[in-house]
């Protein structure tokens, strides 16, 4: 049994977990960013707003390449045919969402999905796919507020995903770990996307309006 892909899989985990948004301005501010912010997003825009943009600059730049170093690595031994391939691509951003460090918590793991997908150069077809849809959803269609413009962009991303693969123009464990990542992130982002509720009708709301409808009718 060929343990090495086990091995990146876990690497990518651990990797994601660490959480520079929370870590690094606690170190050099104490500012503890998952307390302080709204959303408690361990995340680059709450260190920006908190921290201050250098610093915020500089933890995109961590959450980036924790996707992207043991993905790049990884692609150098395991072929993108094999199907552990699906579990190396989503791992860090697994690990990001569901911290193995703060207890399953964790951040919206938008920068590090971006950095898994640069992991797999010199095939850059599914990041630039995702940074067209963040476009489309922020410039031409703009959808507010962000978290709702993540799902959207996310479910987009994960069928065209799909769809390239059942082209051929994708390996199939790529295709998954990409559709993986994406109910990751759909998952963190949903609660604060604000989407509308759909109400079903209880039976004696039911049974009243074909109560109203007869009275309609009769008169």
């Amino acid at each position: 049994m060929n343990l090495l892909p086990i091995a990146f899989v876990l690497l990518g985990f651990l990797s994601g977990s660490i959480l520079y948004s929370q870590y690094l301005p606690w170190h050099f501010k104490r500012i503890n960013i998952m307390e302080i912010s709204e959303d408690h997003n361990p995340g680059t825009a709450n260190v920006m707003k908190y921290a201050g943009v250098p610093l915020g600059i500089v933890c995109l730049v961590c959450d980036i390449g924790k996707g992207f170093v043991p993905v790049f690595l990884a692609m150098r031994f395991v072929k993108a045919q094999d199907m552990m391939a699906a579990l190396i691509l989503a791992a860090p951003v697994a690990g990001h969402a569901f911290s193995a460090f703060h207890r399953g918590r964790g951040g919206k793991a938008i920068a590090v999905t971006f950095g898994t997908l640069l992991g797999l150069w010199p095939d850059t077809q599914l990041f630039l796919v995702l940074c067209v849809f963040y476009l489309l959803f922020s410039v031409v269609i703009v959808i507010r507020p962000n978290e709702r413009r993540t799902v959207f962009t996310f479910l987009c991303f994960g069928a065209v995903a799909l769809m390239r693969a059942y082209m051929g123009k994708l390996p199939l464990p790529i295709s998954l770990g990409a559709i993986g990542e994406s109910g990751i992130v759909i998952r963190k982002n949903l609660h604060d996307a604000k989407l509308p509720a759909v109400s079903v009708p209880t039976k004696p709301e039911q049974e009243l309006g074909i109560e109203r409808v007869k009275k309609k009718d009769w008169k």
